[in-house]
């Protein structure tokens, strides 16, 4: 947390002068000692090469997943006569960490047409649009999978 703080203060300061710098160390430094004495969602985070090329792999797959959904839900707006199937939906996720699942429900709230209700121990209940499925196995696929494969390996 200190490295990503001290990092965006110098990107915000575009700057490299003295002053910056130490003023930057000196808040990177005092804050999560502050507000995160016991914060445990940075500890889960590997930081190896294949977590960091995972975590790009990841950004990608949230890229693509999202201008699908944005293209779907316009495309529904604009032919009202399509027809939709709106519903709530039970998914399992094998992630283990807190914010692995936090990450996981965040991209599937943020792709258009699908937004996360509950998380409850390794289930999710999602809303989703047209409901394609009622069987849980197959609708994990649909959503979870994507992502979870990439966070796995970020996150456990």
């Amino acid at each position: 947390m200190i490295i990503t703080l001290f990092i965006t203060w110098l990107l915000l300061n575009n700057s490299l002068q003295t002053q910056v710098i130490i003023s930057g160390a000196v808040i990177s430094l005092v804050l999560p000692a502050f507000f995160c004495g016991k914060c445990e969602a940075f500890t889960q985070l590997r930081l190896t090469p294949k977590a960091l090329l995972y975590s790009v792999l990841f950004f990608f797959t949230f890229l693509v997943a999202l201008v699908k959904s944005n293209l779907d839900v316009a495309y529904r707006v604009l032919a009202p006569s399509l027809p939709i199937n709106p519903g709530i939906v039970e998914v399992k996720t094998k992630l283990k960490s807190k914010i692995g699942r936090i990450i996981l429900a965040d991209a599937i709230t943020l792709t258009p047409g699908t937004f996360t209700l509950e998380v409850s121990g390794d289930s999710m209940f999602i809303h989703w649009i047209d409901v394609q499925s009622t069987d849980l196995e197959q609708n994990t696929l649909l959503i979870v999978r994507q992502f979870e494969k990439y966070l796995e390996v970020m996150y456990g």
